[in-house]
C-alpha cells in the first residue's frame, strides 16, 4: 500500500489551526512535534514513516503534566454507579499500561503482530490493555461483552488469535468452544476470583514491572482489528493501522471534537464498537483532555440524567436511542454540573428529538457520521449551523461526494450514494482491508470512491443528509446488525422453514429487527405468542442477545424474485410503509 498522504490542499480548507493555548492538542507536546504537523497540514512534508500512538500522545501529555502546564484534572475517570471509581493521570495511565504490556509480552509471550481478542464492558482494564497492546504492536481485537459461544468461537477462528481477554462472566463460554480454537494458547481473565487455564491479569499486572520501552511501529502496522457486520455471510474483519486512527486526529484537529486539556467527555457506546476507540480513547487524549466513563450494565436514562448533574463532564457522545430516552423524562428536575456540547452518531436521529432537546435543555446535538471503515466521515462541528436532519459537513482528509452507479458525481439535492474519494491515494483514516478478504475490500470501491452503502443527499451548502442503508444492515441502537447472522439463528430452530430478517421502524431504537417466518407444518398449530417467545429466546441464546428479533411475523410464503433470491426489499419496504 502506498504511504498515506494529504491528497490536495483542497481537502484542508476546514483544517483551522487552534489557538496556541491549552485549547489546542500537539502544539504543546514539544516544538519540534508541532512544526512537523504544521509542515504535514501545508503539504511540505508527507507522514512520517514511524508513529506510536502510545509514545507519541500518551507519554508527551505525561512529560507535559510532569512540567505543570496542564489542568490537575486526570486524564481517565471511572465509577460504576456503587461507590468505585477510578482516576488516572496521563503518567499514572504509563505506568499501568507498561505493566500490563510487560504481562502481555513477558508473561503470556505475546509479540509484535501477534492478535489478542479483548472482550470487557466498560472496566478500567480494557483502557489499560488498550493502551498496552499499542505499547508492544499487539493487534487488539476488541469484542462487545454480549457476544455469545458461536459468536467468540467465530472471532477466534476468523482471527488466529492467540490470546483472550475477557470476565468470569465470559470465561465458561469461551472455554465451550477453546477446543475448536486451536491457535488460542493463553486466557486472561479480570476477576477477583480464580478459574482453571486461566490467568488472572489484574493479580499479574499489579505485581509487573513499570519498566517498558515502546516499540517502535509503522504507521502503516496494523493496530486494531473490528469485526463489522455485513448484510451477507459471517462479519468480515476491517483493519485499521497505527496511522488511520491514531494519526488522522492529530492532522484533523478539531473535525468533530472541539475539547480543551480541561475538558470531559463522556461516550455511552459500547466497547465493542469504533465509537469508543474514537470517542472515548484516540480523538480526546489528543486534546489532552479526561475521558469519563459509567460502568453503565444497563441503560437507564436516569442514571444517565444523574450522572450529568453530579460530574463536570463537558461533551457527551452518545446513540440517537439515548436522547430518545432522555427526552421522555421531564428535564426540568436536572440542573447538569457542566455539560455544553453534545453529539448524536450510529444511526440518523430525528429532527423531533433534537429540537426536543434544545427547548428543554439549550443544548444542540451535533450529529456525526462514520463507518467501522473509515472513523468519522461527516459531522456537525461545534460552532457550525445545526440543520434538523442533517448530519454535517465532510470531516477534514476526507473528499466526500453524492454518486450514481457508475461513481458519476450527482449535484446537490439529487438522491445517490454516500461516498468518500479513496483514489489515486486511500486517504489517511481509511482501514487497510478487509482481512483475508480481498474481494469484499475491492467491492467497497467503486470508480475512485469508496462507497458506504447508504443514500443520502448534499445541499448547496455542502450539508449531507442521511436517507437509508442501501443494503439490508439493520441498525438499531446503534448496534449493527446483519440479517444473515439473524437468519442463521433462527434457521436452527426446528419450527422455522424459512426466514426473512429486516429492519422495522421503532419510535424509540430507530429501527429494530422484524422476523418473517415460514412454519414446518409440525408447528403450524403451535401457539404463536408462545413460539415468538421461544424463537427470540433461540436467538438470544445462539447469537448476542442485541440481535434478537423485537418483531416477529409468521408467513406462508416470501417473496422472491425469479431466481429463487428473498426479496428484503420488497419485506422492508412494506414495513416502513414505502409500498
Amino acid at each position: 500500500m502506498k504511504l498515506f498522504k494529504l491528497q490536495s490542499l483542497k481537502l484542508l480548507w476546514t483544517l483551522k489551526p487552534p489557538n496556541r493555548t491549552f485549547h489546542g492538542h500537539p502544539r504543546l507536546l514539544s516544538s519540534d512535534v508541532h512544526s512537523q504537523y504544521e509542515s504535514i497540514r501545508q503539504g511540505k512534508q508527507e507522514i512520517p514513516k514511524y508513529f506510536n500512538f502510545a509514545s507519541d500522545v500518551l507519554d508527551k501529555w505525561s512529560e507535559i503534566e510532569r512540567a505543570g502546564k496542564r489542568p490537575s484534572n486526570p486524564a481517565f475517570w471511572w465509577i460504576n454507579g456503587k461507590g468505585e471509581e477510578v482516576k488516572w493521570s496521563f503518567e499514572e495511565l504509563g505506568v499501568l499500561s507498561r505493566k500490563v504490556a510487560n504481562v502481555l509480552t513477558k508473561d503470556c509471550g505475546l509479540q509484535k503482530g501477534d492478535r489478542l481478542i479483548l472482550i470487557l464492558p466498560r472496566v478500567p482494564e480494557w483502557w489499560l490493555v488498550k493502551v498496552a497492546c499499542i505499547r508492544a504492536g499487539i493487534v487488539l481485537i476488541p469484542g462487545t461483552s454480549q457476544l455469545s459461544a458461536k459468536d467468540i468461537s467465530y472471532r477466534l477462528q476468523a482471527s488466529k488469535a492467540t490470546c483472550l481477554i475477557t470476565t468470569d462472566k465470559l470465561a465458561p463460554a469461551v472455554d465451550s468452544v477453546a477446543p475448536q480454537c486451536q491457535l488460542l494458547k493463553t486466557k486472561l481473565m479480570v476477576s477477583r476470583g480464580s478459574r482453571e487455564g486461566w490467568l488472572n491479569l489484574t493479580e499479574l499486572y499489579q505485581n509487573q514491572s513499570a519498566d517498558h520501552s515502546c516499540i517502535k511501529t509503522k504507521i502503516e502496522d496494523p493496530m486494531i482489528i473490528f469485526f463489522t457486520s455485513g448484510t451477507t455471510g459471517s462479519p468480515k474483519m476491517a483493519q485499521h493501522s497505527q496511522g488511520s486512527l491514531g494519526f488522522r486526529p492529530l492532522l484533523s484537529e478539531r473535525y468533530w471534537l472541539d475539547l480543551a486539556p480541561s475538558d470531559m467527555i463522556w461516550n455511552t457506546a459500547d466497547t465493542g464498537w469504533i465509537l469508543t476507540s474514537i470517542a472515548s480513547f484516540f480523538d480526546p487524549w489528543v486534546f489532552g483532555s479526561c475521558i469519563f466513563i459509567h460502568h453503565l450494565p444497563q441503560t437507564e436514562s436516569s442514571v444517565i440524567l444523574n450522572t450529568l448533574c453530579r460530574f463536570p463532564i463537558d461533551a457527551l457522545v452518545g446513540a440517537p436511542t439515548l436522547f430518545r430516552m432522555l427526552v421522555q423524562n421531564d428535564l426540568s428536575k436536572y440542573q447538569f454540573l457542566n455539560l455544553k456540547h453534545c453529539m448524536s452518531g450510529g444511526e440518523p436521529l430525528n429532527p423531533e428529538v433534537v429540537e426536543q432537546w434544545k427547548s428543554r435543555t439549550g443544548l444542540d446535538i451535533h450529529e456525526v457520521y462514520g463507518q467501522t471503515e473509515t472513523g468519522i466521515i461527516c459531522s456537525a462541528s461545534k460552532g457550525m449551523k445545526i440543520k434538523p436532519g442533517s448530519m454535517g459537513k465532510a470531516a477534514p482528509l476526507y473528499d466526500v461526494q453524492i454518486i450514481d452507479k457508475n461513481a458519476n458525481i450527482l449535484p446537490p439535492g439529487q438522491q445517490g450514494e454516500i461516498a468518500v474519494r479513496s483514489k489515486p491515494i486511500r486517504p489517511l483514516g481509511f482501514f487497510s482491508e478487509y482481512l483475508d478478504n480481498p474481494k469484499k475490500t475491492a467491492e467497497s470501491e467503486r470508480g475512485d470512491f469508496y462507497v458506504t452503502g447508504d443514500r443520502g443527499t448534499v445541499d448547496e451548502d455542502g450539508y449531507f443528509q442521511f436517507i437509508g442503508r442501501d443494503d439490508d444492515i439493520i441498525i438499531s441502537s446503534g448496534y449493527r446488525i446483519g440479517p444473515f447472522e439473524v437468519e442463521s439463528a433462527l434457521i436452527e430452530h426446528p419450527a422455522v422453514v424459512e426466514t426473512a430478517v429486516v429492519s422495522s421502524p421503532d419510535p424509540l431504537r430507530g429501527e429494530v429487527v422484524k422476523a418473517f417466518v415460514v412454519l414446518s407444518p409440525t408447528f403450524s398449530s403451535t401457539d404463536l405468542k408462545s413460539l415468538t417467545r421461544d424463537l427470540q429466546d433461540h436467538v438470544k441464546k445462539t447469537t448476542a442477545p442485541y440481535k434478537y428479533p423485537r418483531k416477529v411475523e409468521f408467513v406462508k410464503e416470501l417473496p422472491k424474485t425469479i431466481t429463487g433470491k428473498i426479496k428484503r426489499n420488497e419485506l422492508r419496504d412494506k414495513e416502513w410503509g414505502r409500498i
